[in-house]
């Protein structure tokens, strides 16, 4: 298991870029697949992007592609997603999170119920 803390959030026009940053304790991060997930008020969580552990391997939600990129860096421990060309309908608490478990793919295909790790989430709210 890792410790997940997310920072970056906040409040941008619609149009606008955000960068949110996940960083994680603990020596076996970079054995981890890491996604980030957000919920909406009255909605589920719902999957936004995932990255294997290597980084070499991606996945968006459709209405993600083209707009939000995930990356990591292995030596810092950190996990990001750039959001670009945001929307109103982005706004949400954003989560960094996770696999269950470790040396896992699931080939791009994440439910929130597949991750093992939560951080505390961060606001982003983009206004029209």
């Amino acid at each position: 298991q890792v410790q997940l803390v997310e920072s970056g959030g906040g409040l941008v026009q619609a149009g606008g870029s955000l960068r949110l940053s996940c960083a994680a304790s603990g020596r076996t991060f970079s054995t981890y697949a890491m996604g980030w997930l957000r919920q909406a008020p009255g909605k589920e969580r719902e999957f936004v992007a995932a990255i294997s552990w290597s980084g070499g391997s991606t996945s968006y939600a459709d209405s993600v592609k083209g707009r939000f990129t995930i990356s990591r860096d292995n030596a810092k421990n950190t996990v990001y997603l750039q959001m670009n060309s945001l929307k109103p309908e982005d706004t949400a608490v954003y989560y960094c999170a996770a696999d269950s478990a470790r040396s896992r793919w699931r080939g791009g295909y994440y439910r929130p119920i597949d991750f093992g790790s939560w951080g505390q989430g961060t606001q982003v709210t983009v206004s029209s």
